[in-house]
Formats: C-alpha cells, structure tokens, sequence
C-alpha cells in the first residue's frame, strides 16, 4: 500500500486536491486499493480554503510517506513558510520516497532546499517571481510538470492530475494510469513536456462558427482541411472565411491548421506509442519529411529528437 501525504497550507487553493481524485480512482476495485490517502497541516483540524471552504486534517506527525505532496495557495505573491512548516517538510522528504507539489508548491519545496541544483516547474504566472527568489533552481515555464531524481513539480491546478497520473503510471503501470484518465473522462494524458498554453485556448473566436471550425479542425486532422472545407463548415465563401478567421484569431487557417497538428504530434512522439509514420499520418502531415520540417520550424529539433528526450528524462522506479 502507498502511503500519500498531502500538506494543505491555510488559505489554500481548493481546486489542488483534485489531483486526489486520480489516486482514489485507482483503488477502485478489481486491483484496488493501492493508495492510503492522508490530508495533513502543521496543526490538524479544520483548515480553511481561499474559497472559504474548509477541510478536516491531521497534525504532522509520522513524516514518512511513500508520496508526499504539497497542495497550493491562491496568492500573487507568495509567502514565506513558518520555520516550522520547513522543518517538517525537510524532514518527511528524508524519510519518504518521492516529493512532489501542485502548482506554488514549488516555492515550499525550493524554501526547504529541494530543488537546489534541480529542475521545476510552477504556474506560468509564478516564475518571474520563483527564479528571483531561487537562483539555484532552474525554473522550467512552460512545462506541465517536470521529475528531477525524487522530486516532482508540476504547473497550474489541472496539471497536478497530470503529475498524479504519471505517479500512478510510475507505480502501478501505463494501463492503469490510463483506465484513471478514462474514468476522469480527460481527452488526453498530458506528458511533461507539454506546454502550459494550449493552441486551442491562445485562438479565441468571436463567433460561434469560428469556434466550430476549430472545433473541426481538432477532430479532423488527418483530414487534408483545405480553405474551402473549412469555408464550408463556417457556411462562408472561401475569401469570406479566410478574412473572419484571421480577424478573430489573428493567425490565417493554415496556420492554425499546422499549430493543431504540431500540438497533437508533439504529444504523440513523446508518448511514445506510435511510430513517426503513424503519427505523421495521424495527424494530417501525410509523410515524415513534411511533419519533420514543421517540427523544426516550431520546436527548432526534428520529431525523433523530441522523443528521445522525452525519454531521457529522469525517472523513479517504484
């Protein structure tokens, strides 16, 4: 049985112990349980959430855990730790397997020294901030979350579920994490080394046809998506659509036809599971010299490079 701490600080942000949710579901039955769950704060008791909610917990105690983790707060400028907070934290990551936080959790972590001399990533809105507090940490932006060794950090609230994921994946194997984001109905894991802003959220349509033809984009990529498929969709005459669309997302169709591929294609290499060709072929760039030519343009390495980094990165052996 795995042994999870999860430190909740006062004020908290509610929404980081949605990322619980992925342990809970993996010790549904027929192979659960796998995970004994344990909400902590320096005090026990009631502790109140930034939304005013509030949460029952255990005192520090016990500080070896198999997974400890550290919730977030809703703050644009982060507080420092009580001395006694930090010698805890210090201690349970000596005595336990693998630490981890959700979000600016990650100020936690550098305060007690974890991250000195290692990789980590926070929200895209804390790292000016985090990288004048700590110099010796490098403070990756736009990454979902990031393993370095035995520590973990991941970025905003949903990312947390993404570390979660690749915890269980650690621990008990890809099927299971998988089965977990089934049941979380998430259209897709999400790898590390995904960016932190989506194509999809960065072009926001005025109009509800607009909105449709990305929405048709996404689901069609293999699809050859010519202007005047496109056109059709929106129910407007190519030169029409061409000018609306630019207009509301400010990038031509083509271009945010090959931004939708490379971001699903990026996922796919570094997943993976699928070879260049299928995922060329996946994802509407037909053959692997189109697809590795896109690659440099946007990422400045080939497909290939991407997956071998992927791979590379540090790993924990349960």
């Amino acid at each position: 049985m795995h042994r999870v701490g999860f430190i909740v600080p006062q004020d908290f942000q509610i929404m980081s112990l949605a990322a619980l949710t992925a342990f809970e579901l993996a010790n549904l039955p027929p192979t659960g349980p796998h995970y004994e769950i344990h909400i902590l704060s320096e005090r026990g008791g009631l502790v109140r959430s930034s939304g005013g909610m509030t949460i029952q917990t255990e005192a520090f105690g016990d500080p070896a855990f198999d997974t400890l983790i550290i919730g977030s707060i809703t703050a644009i400028e982060m507080p420092r730790s009580a001395d006694s907070f930090i010698d805890f934290i210090q201690k349970a990551s000596r005595a336990s397997r693998r630490t981890a936080s959700i979000c600016s959790g990650a100020f936690v972590l550098a305060e007690a020294g974890l991250l000195d001399g290692r990789r980590a990533t926070m929200h895209w809105a804390h790292v000016a901030e985090f990288k004048a507090r700590f110099p010796n940490v490098t403070a990756e932006e736009d990454r979902i979350f990031i393993n370095d060794g035995p520590v973990w950090t991941s970025a905003g609230m949903t990312a947390g579920i993404d570390l979660v994921l690749a915890l269980i994946d650690s621990d008990l194997g890809p099927n299971t994490a998988k089965s977990v984001a089934r049941l979380l109905v998430m259209h897709q894991r999400r790898l590390g080394g995904q960016k932190q802003h989506s194509a999809m959220l960065e072009m926001t349509p005025k109009s509800d046809r607009i909105e449709l033809v990305l929405a048709h984009i996404r689901q069609n990529l293999r699809n050859a998506l010519t202007v005047e498929d496109l056109a059709a969709v929106a129910h407007l005459s190519p030169r029409q659509f061409s000018r609306a669309f630019l207009d509301e997302t400010g990038e031509s169709p083509a271009k945010a036809v090959e931004r939708l591929r490379l971001e699903v294609a990026r996922f796919m290499m570094e997943e993976g599971r699928h070879s260049i060709n299928e995922v060329a072929r996946e994802t509407g760039f037909g053959d692997r010299e189109r697809m590795r030519r896109a690659f440099l343009r946007a990422f400045g390495v080939p497909p290939l490079a991407l997956r071998r980094s992927a791979r590379q990165e540090p790993t924990v052996v349960a």
